[in-house]
């Protein structure tokens, strides 16, 4: 198969992935317009619609849906087995790329890539941001890092964080003129800084739970948010109760910035696991970052 041909199928499947030629471009580095072209040149020589278009949105027809699902999976094998070859350079080099929620990224991959990346200096990392259960193997993720109760079964999980835990709190401030809560449901009398879950839509329910006894609390408030950092700073400037992970307002609870509340309603639980199907080929670069991240009890 001449070499364009290759090239314009890998096009195709780019867009019929993300059904955005926008995204699609940026992916493999080339202007919209550049592959709407390939993609139109593809279809002229197939003699078929591949794709449907309108000025908002790219959908894929039967045509197209039977091409993606013979050929993605063998491309998909080509770059495997060349990424596989890297095991036989001096030094270990390719992409990896990963899906994490916003918390995870800044406090324990980056940490882990300030030191990392230096050593490997072949070895490129991409981390999205993503609060949604993403389907790494179809958004062809390497990995993904999410907290351990959320990993599915099927997945190798590797834990990449020590256990860990919500808690609510709250600036001296505010509490001077509204009294603690003593119990989860005491929250709906508050005025809650509210977490909106940035892919999926819908606003985060606290979660607690003491002797067995576990429950959900739906909070209101005036502020909605989709940012820790946000809630944080609104937190302290006394705007509301919120729900944080632990590590990130320890600092403030120290310095009496933040006083912590319900302490005994929140419970520990699996900190964050980095996941993979069983089946995936391992690359020598992949194999590295996995063991760089890896959680060891300090």
């Amino acid at each position: 198969m001449p070499r364009d041909s290759i090239d314009d199928l890998q096009a195709f499947v780019a867009v019929a992935r993300e059904l955005s030629f926008t995204r699609a471009a940026a992916a493999i580095g080339v202007s919209p317009s550049a592959l709407s072209q390939t993609i139109s040149m593809l279809e002229a020589r197939l003699g078929v619609r591949l794709l449907t278009r309108t000025t908002r949105s790219v959908a894929i027809t039967e045509a197209g849906e039977r091409l993606l699902n013979d050929v993605g999976p063998r491309l998909d094998g080509i770059h495997e087995a060349l990424s596989s070859l890297n095991a036989l350079r001096d030094k270990p080099a390719g992409t990896v790329r990963l899906t994490s929620d916003e918390h995870a990224a800044e406090s324990i991959i980056w940490p882990v890539l300030e030191t990392f990346l230096p050593q490997y200096p072949d070895i490129k990392v991409e981390v999205t941001i993503d609060y949604g259960l993403s389907d790494i193997v179809s958004e062809r993720y390497d990995a993904g890092v999410r907290l351990g109760e959320t990993v599915a079964q099927d997945m190798i999980a590797v834990p990449i964080g020590p256990d860990t835990r919500m808690v609510v709190v709250g600036a001296p401030d505010y509490l001077a003129s509204h009294p603690k809560p003593k119990i989860p449901q005491d929250l709906t009398r508050h005025s809650c800084i509210n977490f909106r879950l940035p892919t999926l839509g819908g606003l985060y329910a606290w979660e607690f739970q003491r002797n067995g006894r576990s429950m959900t609390v739906r909070v209101d408030g005036r502020l909605v948010l989709n940012g820790l950092g946000m809630m944080l700073k609104a937190a302290l400037s006394g705007a509301g109760l919120a729900y944080l992970p632990e590590p990130e307002v320890v600092p403030f609870i120290e310095q009496g910035d933040l006083v912590q509340l319900l302490s005994d309603w929140t419970p520990y639980y699996p900190g964050y696991h980095l996941y993979y199907p069983s089946r995936r080929q391992q690359t020598p670069a992949f194999k590295l970052l996995v063991d760089a991240l890896r959680h060891r009890a300090r």
